[in-house]
């Protein structure tokens, strides 16, 4: 293990840096003073995060044993906060295998402390398998020979939070529903700036408590008074809220991924939390770690200062910010590992008379509210059909209007790799028998404008998938024909090298809000 400079502040890692409490904990133990290692699956999503020059980047996965040794090296305190959510039947075996492997490599790394932020859940109950699962993560890490600090928190408030998002979208959308009747069971939601604050002081914590704390807000209210709270910060009229006793989680869930951006695998979990109490049942903790200046945020503060972020556009981090469990993270058909694949592609280019940095700025405001430039009709159904399969969809939107970075969902793409100004490739997230990628790129060209660039790339899998592609063939003219000419008209419509991408003509409307 190396060894500090004298005095050196301590050195923290925080695992799943990518994700949405992650990327909001990095800045926050940056300004208490402490030096941060922040880890990712794939280093590279974390390159235009604004703190990204002020830590240090490893590359690292809690599935490859081998790998966290110099994640770990010489860190103090390491953060915990891996999670499969969504992740299919296999989910509970990778988080019981990921935190297995985080202990023993900690321990053998000579960590002082591990965090861990789990749920809040009744004890002696049976539990769903991802709260479970959650369970189990926490007794692992605790049964390990590095002390750990077990947090765990009911529903956390805050923009771009999962449950968040599902509140908001079913409060805005529903002004009557029929819910079911555990949505009268009680919670204990805590704000996201609180969450934050707890696990910065856990790594301050004297001694070595190797236990765990509840950590909730000041207000114990249901999951429907929670919907009626938003309602009266939104200035909505008062919800009518019906409870029936026979819609069961997977229903709901179902429902919830229909109505709101959360998909169904993302919030079937959510919602089999709420079939329990979720009530601090101590808090130790309080006495430990002094409350924040000015006191606990209350509901009702908590989700005007989420909704200011939301409609101000100005969200750090989302739900969607880590790539789902099991997502491909495989590599373009070109590269060798691919060699002897079927690969299908559609590539096209086309003169614009715009400059690059005008092409540009449009190519990089795409999806989202001003849509994908293309056949509207087709993109709507298309993302239906999505939703109903369980996929994303196009309401996952965007996190900033105009930029984007590597690691950000965009409707059902993920941002795969972003050379700006020059080239943006995304990956498709949704339900497809199959790997397709998007490639949009600029060149200058020698008259002083600029050349569009245009690739479509699949690679099928197995019958079903070379199927698939021939049963969309007959559209590609529409979709990628009619995709490339809308954006070369938005860029020759635009100012002289304007910065913000303008789509007047082809805007989706799905009503794709910007939720990240």
């Amino acid at each position: 293990m190396s060894t500090p400079a004298p005095h050196a502040a301590p050195l923290v890692l925080v695992t799943g840096a990518s994700g949405y409490i992650g990327g909001r904990l990095v800045p926050a133990l940056l300004d208490a003073g402490f030096r941060v290692r922040a880890m990712a699956r794939h280093a590279d999503r974390l390159q235009d995060r604004p703190w990204r020059d002020r830590v240090e980047v490893v590359e690292a996965d809690v599935q490859d044993p081998a790998s966290l040794e110099a994640a770990l090296d010489g860190v103090d305190v390491a953060y915990y906060l891996i999670h499969a959510m969504g992740g299919g039947r296999s989910f509970a075996d990778r988080d019981r295998q990921g935190a297995r492997s985080f202990a023993d490599a900690s321990a053998r790394a000579g960590v002082g402390r591990i965090v861990y932020l789990g749920g809040i859940h009744p004890d002696g109950e049976e539990l769903s398998t991802h709260m479970a699962s959650r369970k189990e993560v926490g007794d692992i890490l605790l049964a390990g020979a590095v002390p750990a600090v077990v947090l765990r928190a009911a529903v956390i408030l805050g923009s771009g939070s999962a449950s968040f998002e599902i509140m908001r979208h079913l409060a805005e959308r529903l002004p009557v529903m029929i819910a079911p009747q555990w949505l009268r069971n009680r919670i204990q939601p805590i704000a996201v700036r609180d969450v934050l604050h707890y696990l910065v002081g856990a790594a301050r914590l004297d001694g070595a408590p190797n236990r765990t704390f509840d950590v909730g807000g000041p207000d114990v209210l249901t999951f429907a008074e929670l919907l009626q709270a938003y309602a009266r910060a939104a200035g909505l009229p008062q919800r009518r809220i019906l409870t029936v006793p026979v819609l069961t989680p997977r229903l709901a869930s179902h429902w919830i991924g229909l109505v709101t951006p959360v998909p169904t695998g993302i919030a079937r979990p959510l919602v089999e939390s709420l079939i329990h109490e979720s009530v601090a049942a101590e808090a130790d903790l309080r006495a430990l770690i002094p409350a924040p200046e000015g006191g606990l945020t209350s509901v009702d503060r908590a989700i005007e200062l989420a909704l200011a972020r939301v409609r101000e556009l100005d969200v750090a981090t989302a739900w969607h910010s880590a790539t789902p469990a099991g997502a491909p993270s495989s590599p373009l058909p070109e590269d060798p590992e691919w060699s002897g694949g079927i690969v299908r592609g559609d590539e096209r280019q086309r003169p614009v008379d715009a400059s690059p940095e005008t092409l540009w700025a449009v190519l990089e405001g795409i999806g989202g509210r001003r849509g994908w430039y293309s056949w509207r009709l087709g993109w709507i159904s298309r993302g239906l059909m999505d939703r109903l399969v369980g996929g994303p969809g196009l309401r996952r939107g965007r996190r900033h209007p105009d930029k984007l970075a590597v690691g950000d969902a965009l409707d059902w793409w993920r941002v795969e790799r972003l050379e700006r100004g020059r080239l943006l490739r995304l990956r498709a997230e949704m339900r497809v028998p199959g790997q397709a990628w998007l490639e949009l790129g600029v060149q200058e060209a020698d008259d002083g404008g600029s050349i569009l660039h245009q690739r479509a790339i699949y690679h099928p899998h197995g019958l079903l998938g070379d199927l698939y592609w021939w049963a969309v063939w007959p559209f590609h003219e529409i979709v990628f024909g009619g995709m490339q000419r809308n954006i070369a008209r938005a860029a020759e419509a635009a100012p002289p090298d304007s910065r913000r991408a303008v789509n007047t003509d082809t805007d989706t409307d799905t009503d794709t809000e910007e939720t990240a």
